[in-house]
């Protein structure tokens, strides 16, 4: 705001500004604010991140189609049991990978990311920010699906309490995973490329190992172990089935995390 001098003679209005950039901390949390903001206003994110993963618990737990997927080693525990987990890996894929993926995918081709990294946010604080906002979206998808899951019979504590800090643990390498996956699919494609390949991987990283154990697979449930969609599912379902973190799905997820991440620093093109 302008000021008008008190000093004797002529008035002078000072146009100068009264100060700099807000503190780098300010300038995330402002930024996280309105990426969430975009994704919950977002209808096509909130399909595939919190209606999709509901109806997939849905089906998953009580129509046959879940009984017939679920491998029979696992036949002895309650269904929702099994799939729960899965369905909260799938949140993880949904907001972390595709929704991230294409929303930048697109903000870099209209410039918007170009634009915002010669901001005082600069680039290190808006991908900050996107994730931040990409963790707040993801606590809100577990409560919502969490709660969805207690109130058709899920036992979340069956293996101790242990399971829920493990779960956690275990969705936020998924998270690491995922959203270096995100960044590096974004920063080296045409968005229409990451619109259909975001899609697609969506849908066969659910179905490999992810949504139900891997195992399903039958000969093919080596090969996919090494996804990380599987290694995700793998390492959810072992901290609320067994109350164990899956150091061979967490070493796998930590690869996948780092080798993305460092394609990225290489790679990623702001426009």
């Amino acid at each position: 705001m302008g000021s008008v001098s008190s000093q004797a003679g002529p008035a002078v209005l000072e146009l100068a500004p009264a100060g700099g950039a807000a503190p780098a901390a300010q300038r995330v949390a402002a930024q996280s604010r309105f990426e969430v903001g975009v994704l919950l206003r977002n209808g096509e994110q909130v399909l595939v991140s919190l209606v999709l993963p509901a109806l997939a618990l849905l089906v998953l737990a009580r129509t046959p189609v879940g009984a017939a997927v679920v491998p029979a080693s696992l036949g002895g525990l309650p269904r929702i049991d099994v799939v729960t987990p899965g369905v909260l890996g799938l949140a993880v894929l949904s907001t972390a990978f595709t929704g991230q993926a294409i929303a930048l995918g697109f903000d870099r081709r209209y410039g918007v990311l170009r634009l915002l990294a010669t901001t005082p946010l600069g680039r290190s604080g808006l991908l900050l920010g996107r994730l931040v906002a990409v963790l707040v979206v993801e606590a809100l998808q577990v409560v919502v699906l969490s709660a969805l899951a207690l109130a058709l019979g899920w036992r979340p504590l069956a293996a101790g309490g242990a399971a829920v800090p493990l779960l956690l643990l275990t969705l936020l390498l998924g998270t690491a995973a995922f959203a270096a996956l995100a960044l590096l699919l974004a920063g080296t494609l045409r968005a229409e490329a990451v619109l259909a390949v975001a899609n697609l991987a969506w849908v066969l990283l659910a179905g490999a190992g992810l949504l139900v154990p891997r195992e399903a697979a039958g000969a093919a449930a080596p090969l996919l172990a090494v996804l990380p969609s599987s290694a995700l599912g793998d390492a959810v379902r072992a901290a609320t089935l067994d109350g164990t973190l899956a150091l061979g799905p967490c070493a796998v997820l930590l690869a996948w995390a780092a080798g993305a991440a460092a394609l990225v620093v290489r790679t990623f093109k702001w426009s």
